[in-house]
């Protein structure tokens, strides 16, 4: 569908975004309308335009409504679509499940944001990850992930600070995100995070 609204747009569904829970993810559907973007330009989609959804829960029914392509207004945008409320969440559940696709480095973002959020590390030390906290290098690039956090001084969030994963394909990616987070959480992040 996204193929022929948008033949040169690149998804807006972005790994990262899908590592929380299921009210966290980019395509779930609640009792409020939601704005969702689908696709871009690579770009600013305030500048280049992109494709765009509203998205709400009705009981039992899923709606999909109001499809705009502020790209190219020309294009037809499709109707409106309906899912059994059920069967959508089903299918969002079995597209997160789904890690065949995975490279490495793919594999350590997800296992890292799950392992970081379950340690309770953010609480422990007053600092936050932000909403993209866990991201992937771009291809060109060694294989790392990366993982972003402010610092919480009395109520005022300062001092960006990041982490950065090397994934090697020699050893087993589980073996080396246990040992990132056994560094990360055995020290205070705002003395030992690299700085901007």
């Amino acid at each position: 569908m996204l193929q022929e609204v948008h033949p040169d747009g690149d998804s807006s569904c972005y790994q990262e975004t899908w590592f929380g829970s299921p009210e966290t993810w980019p395509l779930w559907a609640g009792d409020e309308p939601r704005r969702v973007e689908l696709s871009n330009n690579d770009c600013d989609t305030g500048c280049c335009g992109g494709v765009f959804v509203t998205i709400q829960r009705f009981g039992g029914l899923v709606e999909w409504t109001d499809w705009q392509n502020t790209d190219d207004i020309c294009v037809p945008v499709p109707p409106e679509i309906h899912f059994e409320a059920a069967q959508y969440d089903a299918g969002l559940a079995r597209a997160v499940a789904d890690h065949s696709w995975e490279e490495p480095v793919d594999t350590a973002a997800r296992l890292l944001a799950h392992r970081i959020a379950a340690t309770g590390w953010s609480k422990r030390w007053n600092c936050r990850l932000f909403s993209n906290g866990i991201c992937v290098r771009e291809r060109g690039e060694s294989p790392a992930v990366s993982m972003s956090f402010a610092t919480d001084d009395s109520g005022r969030m300062r001092g960006y600070r990041w982490y950065v994963m090397p994934v090697s394909v020699q050893e087993p990616v589980e073996d080396q995100v246990l040992r990132f987070v056994e560094r990360i959480t055995a020290t205070d992040p705002r003395e030992n995070a690299k700085g901007p």
